[in-house]
């Protein structure tokens, strides 16, 4: 099924625009029209009524010639008490009555519109006015005029299409000029996104100079490519800490490969396959923790389940027995809401990291705190520097005295236990301590009363 077209907006603008005045002047024209022929009828009405009360005047005065001057184009008549003609204007000279109505018993005077009167061809508006006190009883005096046409003048109908046709020009023009002067910085911002490319994520949109929402759409554009680019290099600082990281497994074991071919006879071969596996365990670490931040990045959703903290210390310390001996100060009924194969896997990092740098003994805590779930892994290692201490949560760090391939870390295990934390809903940061690193992990404590809620 296709879809129409839409009209560019220029057009659509204009004929918006257009249409509206055109509509504001028709009713406005209307009303103009209305208002005249209202004037202009009454105005003919007082001016027929003068006219015939100029003959009343001369009748009771007995100065009634048989034939009346012309007034001003009010056709007159005076008809007496038995109908006949007595006196009238020259243009009605022998022609009968041209009206048999008389006014109401009640009023003198009364108009009505003949089409036409007796003896003419036209319709007329005819007033009739009673003469009381003639011979033989009342008389009737007539007055004639033209009635106004529904246009009231030609003239002015002419200068009300000329002046609507004048405003819709200005409108349309001054529509085009505004509306040509607002999309320039759309087309101009437009035009630039157009030629921005994946390799060329450092230009910006040009922000116009007044400060409307054009503005505001380009700060915001340019807000989104500045984190579109924050997000390139990102990528590429990570496709290349990646690449480095998985190729330096992947050549220790080439290297033990090709020195025991060379050498068949003089290899021990157990121990070469030993070292091998170190370097394939290595590079399973890492997949592993790529992988696992791919499903983060993703926000892939495991399982929610009611989670004890206390448990999970005890349970991955069972599972995983640490050379370097833990002590735990661990507080009963702490529970959050979570995936617990990704709390798992955070709590094994922290303690992976404290274990690495650990020159004793390493002190996990679980407590509740203002309604938050607090866990906190010490190590009685050398700590972070507090200019390190957001650098180390950034994948692929690794800090000078953790950069030698024996310290078994891939960088990505700090990374993934804070955006792991973060997908709860809680945090993880470093905070201070007497001695070594305190990495202090807060999640939304769950209660029994909000098991019920749900």
């Amino acid at each position: 099924m296709f879809k129409r077209k839409a009209w560019p907006l220029r057009a659509r603008m204009t004929l918006l625009t257009c249409s509206a005045m055109g509509i504001t002047c028709l009713v406005a024209g209307i009303l103009v029209l209305v208002g005249t022929r209202d004037e202009a009828i009454s105005y003919k009405r007082h001016h027929a009524e003068e006219a015939a009360h100029s003959v009343l005047h001369r009748l009771q005065r007995g100065r009634l010639p048989s034939s009346l001057p012309s007034t001003g184009g009010v056709l007159i008549q005076v008809v007496d008490a038995r109908g006949r003609v007595v006196a009238s204007v020259p243009e009605l000279a022998g022609r009968p009555p041209i009206a048999a109505f008389r006014p109401a018993e009640d009023t003198s005077i009364e108009a009505r519109t003949l089409c036409p009167p007796r003896g003419m061809d036209r319709c007329m508006d005819v007033l009739a006015l009673r003469a009381y006190g003639q011979p033989g009883g009342e008389w009737t005096i007539y007055a004639a005029d033209e009635p106004i046409p529904w246009y009231t003048s030609g003239v002015l109908v002419a200068f009300l299409i000329a002046a609507t046709l004048a405003l819709l020009l200005l409108t349309a023009l001054g529509t085009i000029r505004t509306v040509n002067r607002t999309l320039a910085p759309v087309e101009a911002i437009r035009a630039e996104l157009a030629e921005i490319s994946a390799s060329d994520t450092g230009r910006r949109v040009p922000v116009p100079k007044t400060r409307d929402e054009i503005r505001l759409l380009a700060e915001t554009v340019n807000g989104t490519l500045a984190r579109l680019d924050a997000a390139m290099i990102q990528m590429r600082r990570f496709t290349s800490d990646a690449s480095h990281d998985l190729r330096t497994p992947i050549a220790a074991a080439r290297a033990l490969v090709e020195e025991a071919l060379l050498y068949p006879e003089e290899t021990d071969w157990p121990v070469t396959a030993i070292e091998i596996l170190h370097s394939l365990d290595r590079l399973q670490a890492i997949v592993t923790d790529l992988l696992e931040l791919a499903a983060l990045d993703a926000g892939a959703k495991q399982p929610v389940e009611t989670v004890d903290l206390a448990a999970l210390v005890t349970n991955e310390l069972d599972r995983h027995p640490r050379r370097i001996p833990v002590a735990t100060s661990l507080a009963s009924g702490v529970t959050v809401r979570g995936e617990p194969l990704r709390l798992s896997r955070l709590l094994g990092n922290l303690l992976d990291n404290a274990e690495r740098h650990a020159a004793s003994e390493i002190h996990v805590t679980v407590r509740a705190e203002d309604g938050t779930a607090v866990m906190e892994v010490l190590d009685d290692g050398s700590g972070i520097p507090p200019e390190h201490r957001e650098l180390v949560f950034q994948r692929f760090t690794r800090l000078d005295t953790a950069r030698n391939r024996d310290a078994g870390g891939t960088g990505l295990g700090l990374p993934i236990a804070r955006q792991t934390a973060e997908a709860h809903g809680g945090s993880l940061v470093v905070e201070d301590s007497p001695k070594g690193a305190r990495l202090v992990l807060r999640l939304p404590l769950h209660t029994p009363s909000d098991e019920q809620d749900s």
